[in-house]
């Protein structure tokens, strides 16, 4: 059974539809088969895709920018799903949105480092963190790596998405997944501060 959506997506469920509506006159709406089985599979990754939009921005409001304009490009292509993982799916939409953005504004996004070091699957002082309820302390630190480092973090660590899977939202190869994986570790560890010092 999918699960509902969270406080996240009910924000976002009024304004889509809205969006929707004022949608170009020639964009043939899903039939009714079909708008079921987007809401289905897509609409329960909402406020997952929220959270991933927003690491990606650092900024909450361009965030939810980001994520309408998604989900409206994720429901006029959903003709073109052809099944496999509906949250990877929209991953790479939010994230392709993302970029246009960030090309529309003229900025460059940062070019990954070619890394030797591969991930590891142990448990990791960032989720240890999480656990411990200091998500503000480790939400500034991820907000603070590279792009395509915390991208990647918050696919695999966040969003537990697989290598497979983030190397077809990022269209990298496995390997450079694994290799910003743990950069982006050894990173995260270097811009936290001293436990010491943490609340």
């Amino acid at each position: 059974m999918a699960a509902r959506p969270g406080p996240a997506a009910t924000a976002f469920v009024l304004p889509f539809r809205a969006r929707r509506a004022a949608a170009p006159a020639d964009d043939a709406p899903l039939d009714p088969g079909e708008a079921e089985r987007f809401r289905r599979l897509i609409l329960p990754h909402l406020d997952a895709a929220y959270s991933f939009a927003r690491f990606l921005c650092r900024d909450a409001t361009l965030a939810e920018d980001l994520v309408q304009e998604a989900f409206l490009k994720a429901y006029r292509g959903f003709r073109g799903f052809r099944g496999g993982e509906p949250r990877a799916w929209l991953f790479t939409i939010v994230r392709t949105s993302h970029l246009s953005t960030v090309r529309r504004r003229s900025e460059t996004p940062a070019e990954p480092e070619v890394l030797e070091a591969m991930a590891s699957d142990a448990d990791t002082p960032e989720v240890a963190l999480l656990r411990q309820g200091e998500v503000e302390t480790v939400r500034t630190a991820i907000e603070s790596l590279p792009e395509p480092f915390r991208e990647t973090l918050v696919l695999r660590e966040l969003e537990e998405l697989s290598y497979r899977e983030i190397a077809e939202i990022t269209s990298a190869p496995i390997g450079t997944v694994m290799s910003r994986l743990a950069r982006a570790r050894t990173m995260l560890l270097a811009a936290l501060p001293p436990e010491e010092t943490r609340p």
